[in-house]
């Protein structure tokens, strides 16, 4: 184990015993915010130094091993020892490093998910369609929630842009990495000589912000407009004035909500939507600064990255930042993106592990 890993864990069970102290003081609780975040900060150090722990024993009973090597009679004894150690030693290092690894604030947060119709007219519209489908079929199997806050029908099927608000575990954890450019190559059922077109839609995910205040919006810089919604919705929701349009000024971002019967409803749910924008918006920024300096794979979310290949006729989808190609589109249009999602996870958690190493060195 290097060093400064090593340095990094004795920081840290050293932490854990000062709030075990902290803990069992009665001064502890007099202040009930300030507990919390103590207890919680004692719950996700207890399970890294447990294992730091066993890592130490692991290495005292390799020396132990070692010494007991000198004596004929406990060599065989000694041999074995050191197999067992030598084998658990790796395994638990790697382990640590991973629970060392920085944590991305967000990855527990709901998301709001927008898909946007791009180059292909009618047959974007319909791939945005079935792009749609493709993650809300997969948030059924986790057991995730699907509301859908906004949504402009394309006249031939398809949308020319929906919004949804997902709900649940750990969901921009999974889908955090869906952000860029899906291309789909395919014949469109318009196309009677059978040429293959070519298409795309932008998908985007944003975490939702905790609360309004995460990020600070001075109500002189939006404009709240209200208008009648349109398509369907029952006789109340097109009778009513019950749409809300919100442009922030300094940005020129604009969000639509009419999917609500309510004008306060829609008003709100709208105001969730700029806010996880402009929050986004920040982060990206963020984000490039730190990807000028380190090229990431798969970190930068960039929205005009093309980021994955449908390929209908060949049956395959091909994710470029990784090189990961499965031929299994009916079941990943069907919700199947475990394996997808789940290798773009481990490549992620692999460059971290390599700028940690880097950082040891």
């Amino acid at each position: 184990m290097k060093q400064s890993i090593r340095d990094k864990l004795e920081n840290l069970a050293g932490r854990l015993d000062e709030l075990d102290r902290i803990l069992a003081s009665g001064e502890a609780t007099r202040d009930m915010d300030q507990y919390r975040k103590l207890t919680r900060e004692h719950a996700e150090l207890g399970p890294v130094v447990a294992l730091y722990q066993t890592w130490c024993l692991t290495e005292a009973d390799l020396q132990s091993a070692l010494e007991m090597m000198a004596d004929p009679e406990m060599k065989e004894l000694a041999e074995a020892e050191m197999k067992s150690a030598r084998e658990r030693l790796p395994v638990i290092e790697i382990e640590l490093q991973k629970r060392l690894l920085p944590k991305d604030i967000d990855d527990e947060r709901n998301v709001f998910l927008e898909i946007r119709a791009g180059t292909g007219g009618d047959e974007s519209a319909l791939f945005a369609g079935n792009l749609f489908r493709m993650y809300t079929r997969f948030a059924e199997r986790q057991r995730w929630q699907v509301e859908v806050v906004s949504a402009n029908d394309s006249e031939v099927g398809g949308y020319k842009e929906v919004i949804a608000r997902i709900v649940g575990n750990g969901v921009y954890a999974k889908l955090k990495f869906e952000s860029g450019g899906h291309r789909v190559q395919r014949v469109p059922e318009t196309e009677a000589q059978g040429r293959i077109h070519t298409s795309a839609c932008t998908v985007a995910v944003m975490p939702e912000a905790d609360e309004l205040e995460d990020v600070h919006i001075n109500p002189a810089e939006i404009r709240i407009d209200t208008f009648r919604a349109s398509g369907a919705g029952g006789q109340h929701i097109n009778k009513t004035d019950s749409a809300v349009r919100i442009v922030h000024l300094p940005t020129g971002i604009v969000v639509e909500c009419q999917d609500g019967r309510s004008q306060h409803k829609n008003k709100a749910q709208a105001m969730s939507v700029l806010v996880a924008r402009i929050r986004d918006a920040q982060q990206r920024e963020q984000n490039a600064k730190i990807a000028s300096t380190r090229k990431s794979l798969i970190g930068s979310g960039d929205r005009s990255e093309r980021i994955r290949t449908y390929n209908f006729p060949q049956g395959r989808v091909t994710d470029h930042r990784i090189n990961l190609t499965l031929y299994k589109i009916d079941s990943i249009m069907d919700g199947d993106l475990d394996e997808v999602v789940g290798a773009l996870a481990n490549e992620h958690q692999a460059e971290l592990l390599a700028a940690l190493a880097e950082g040891g060195e």
